[in-house]
């Protein structure tokens, strides 16, 4: 639209400009009231990093809410009144109560750290959680909900779960990320009648297919479902820590119904004035592992109390670590979160796990994987472009952001770009996928690194004829600073008031996601400043050779959010830590990259021993995860008529759906192997370098089966 008004009424920017505004205004309406919770969290010890993915993610859900205007309510808290929690302090001779005292300390502490904006936490051993849970056990008993009978069966005590004998796996606890050994137990219990409910649970979710998401968890939930609900035991009488049962004081209330029931005593249920203006909820997030209590369970409650049910409830991925299998406590292989943020920073972690997590699937966690985002997308993009823009500021206008002049083709363009990250943004943050709101704001991050190289203003400032461009091109830059300070505010809090600094603002009068429509929101004459790198680049090796001599550790500087206006890297006195050359007759100085390192280049073969391989066209037919894997693949693959299938370690780096129809490079006469039960009848060509891999394509047009040489 822009482009087409530029070309019709060249030299009028002012109206280009009104335009602009009008296309990216937001629709009047009133503001959205959002309660958003996370689940209460076991504090049987210290919290990790895969525990803080769901907390950072709805707080991401929250700011950005809060950034439009809306009313938001955002609860978190602990789950104490569990079997192992009894366990665990017994274990350390210290009182229940004590012992989970500290454990919660630890847990907001993180969340302080992690820059958690929650409105509440929610404790299940607070008063306020005991009455209204005892007030609807026996509400539920008086209406015939809950009744007395035995249980006999198998309990895990880590999942607070009972099973049936048929459910075991070689006699331990089915959960994948449990297996650990269950009881037998036989005891009286009272249960709740699961199964009455179960058809109007299932209209529910068929009638509102919003309501359990993503569609893959709500395809497992209503395959449980048609399975057959069985009566839920929800009363335990071979310990006394918990919510005892108000009518039968030799039963304690079963950690499931009691947990679940925080949602709505937090409000001040059932008369709060809370409770009245946020419920019902309009998002339970939680990991998949838990969906199957907040989609059946918790609905089926509310169903008996005749209580609206949460609007929607998503079950995220795990984070799986390298060598597959979920980051738990229970398996050992999490790492210290307070650790993490003291070496890398609140933002970078939050980015990090934000990024990774991508909608319906699961994340993969490394520490390298960490260092690699941070220098990539931190530094090297992001941080970068503010050090590099602000320091022309600096340099040729002494930090006063300059009046502007007339839009050419390429401020058109960031200006429409902006429009389509912000509907982006809009559009990934009503589905609840940070991943996807960040992946469009690095698209706005791309843009505005190619416009500096495009305008290139270290040579309009040697011009006397382009000074009124120079002006534009900065002016430009600050602009462009700004609305990153706003689209990142949800996802990085600790970035906005760093660039509101640099940019000589309060952060209240800069965040504003209105702001995103108002282009020159930053005025002429506003001074500027270059500040400290905002991401400095890691080195690794810093951290461990410091770690090892007994110093504190720190991030290595350089370029990233420390490179000069040409993207050079530089020291932290501000020198260049390569050099630049420049010939004699050059009009434009180029930044020379440090080049690659790569693997040596084997010994010399002979064309003859080339020609032994044959390199084929193929066309991939269909693409499956291997199971019980996190990096093979399954392909089908056609070669001249002739099917195959191959498996190929690439499934870190493509999702199968983006395979399906390509025209990839095999090596075709590689003696068949077998991988994990499954003949692989071939190899696919790839590169990969620094973390990165992509397969080897050619042309559509260019049939399976053609010869590669």
């Amino acid at each position: 639209m822009l482009g087409i008004l530029a070309k019709i009424n060249p030299g009028k920017h002012n109206h280009a400009e009104e335009v602009w505004a009008f296309f990216c205004r937001k629709s009047p309406g009133v503001f959205m009231k959002f309660y958003l919770t996370t689940p209460i969290f076991y504090p049987n010890s210290n919290p990790h990093i895969g525990t803080a993915y769901t907390t950072i993610a709805a707080d991401a859900l929250a700011r950005y809410h809060r950034l439009r205007g809306d009313d938001v309510f955002f609860l978190t808290g602990t789950d104490e009144n569990a079997q192992k929690i009894v366990r665990t302090a017994e274990e350390r001779h210290t009182d229940p109560k004590d012992y989970v005292d500290g454990v919660v300390k630890s847990f907001q502490r993180l969340w302080q750290q992690l820059d958690i904006s929650y409105d509440d936490f929610i404790r299940t051993t607070e008063e306020r959680h005991h009455g209204v849970v005892q007030r609807i056990f026996t509400r539920l008993f008086e209406q015939g909900d809950i009744y007395k009978s035995e249980y006999v069966g198998w309990y895990c005590t880590p999942c607070e779960t009972f099973w049936t004998e048929s459910k075991l796996v070689d006699g331990r606890c089915p959960n994948p990320d449990c297996g650990r050994e269950v009881e037998l137990l036989k005891e009286e219990s009272y249960f709740f009648r699961l199964s009455k409910y179960q058809d109007a649970l299932l209209q529910h979710i068929r009638e509102h297919p919003e309501f359990i998401q993503p569609l893959s968890r709500r395809n497992e939930m209503i395959r449980f479902i048609e399975g057959g609900l069985e009566d839920l035991c929800v009363s335990r009488t071979t310990f006394s820590w918990g919510i005892q049962v108000p009518f039968d004081r030799g039963h304690v209330v079963y950690v499931w119904l009691d947990a679940l029931i925080n949602y709505i005593s937090a409000l001040g249920y059932p008369e709060g004035e809370k409770y009245r203006h946020y419920w019902p909820a309009d998002l339970h997030l939680m990991g998949k592992d838990i969906v199957r209590f907040h989609a059946v369970i918790w609905p089926i409650i509310l169903l008996a109390l005749g209580l609206p049910l949460p609007k929607a409830v998503y079950g995220h991925g795990w984070f799986l670590g390298k060598e597959g299998g979920k980051i738990s406590k229970s398996r050992g292989n999490v790492q210290d979160a307070f650790e993490l943020i003291r070496r890398y920073g609140s933002d970078a972690i939050r980015y990090f796990l934000l990024r990774e997590m991508q909608a319906g699937t699961d994340g993969i966690y490394a520490e390298d994987k960490l260092v690699e985002k941070i220098n990539s997308d931190l530094a090297n993009d992001l941080g970068n472009f503010v050090s590099r823009s602000l320091a022309m500021l600096v340099k040729y206008r002494n930090g006063v952001v300059p009046v502007p002049g007339e839009d050419g083709p390429w401020e058109i363009e960031l200006k429409n770009l902006v429009t389509e990250v912000r509907l982006g943004v809009e559009e990934e943050m009503a589905g609840f996928n940070p991943a996807g709101a960040l992946e469009q704001i690095w698209r706005f991050v791309a843009r505005c690194n190619k416009y500096v190289d495009e305008t290139a203003p270290w040579v309009l400032a040697k011009k006397a004829e382009a000074q009124g461009r120079l002006d534009h091109v900065l002016n430009t830059f600050a602009q462009c600073v700004r609305l990153l300070a706003i689209f990142t505010a949800p996802f990085m809090p600790g970035l906005p008031p760093r660039i509101a600094a640099l940019l000589g603002s309060s952060e209240a009068e800069l965040i504003d996601w209105e702001g995103l429509s108002r282009w020159q929101a930053l005025k002429p004459g506003t001074k500027v400043e270059k500040g400290e790198p905002l991401f400095p680049r890691v080195d690794m090796s810093d951290w461990v050779s410091r770690e090892e001599a007994g110093e504190p550790a720190r991030p290595a500087a350089g370029s990233g959010s420390g490179g000069d206006e040409r993207g050079r890297d530089l020291d932290l006195g501000g020198r260049p830590v390569e050099e630049i050359k420049i010939a004699a007759n050059c009009a434009e100085v180029e930044p020379v990259e440090p080049a690659p390192v790569f693997e040596p280049i084997k010994e010399e073969i002979t064309i003859d021993e080339f020609a032994r391989l044959d390199f084929r066209v193929a066309r991939v037919l269909t693409a499956e995860k291997v199971e019980k894997t996190d990096k093979l693949l399954k392909l089908e693959i056609e070669i001249a008529g002739e099917v195959r299938t191959i498996v190929s370690g690439i499934a870190l780096y493509y999702r199968p759906e983006e395979l399906v129809g390509k025209h990839v490079i095999v090596v075709a006469n590689l003696k068949p192997a077998k991988l994990r039960g499954i003949v692989s009848q071939g190899m696919i060509l790839a590169a990969s370098h620094a973390g990165e891999l992509e397969v080897l394509t050619v042309n559509p047009k260019i049939p399976g089966g053609a010869r590669v040489k």
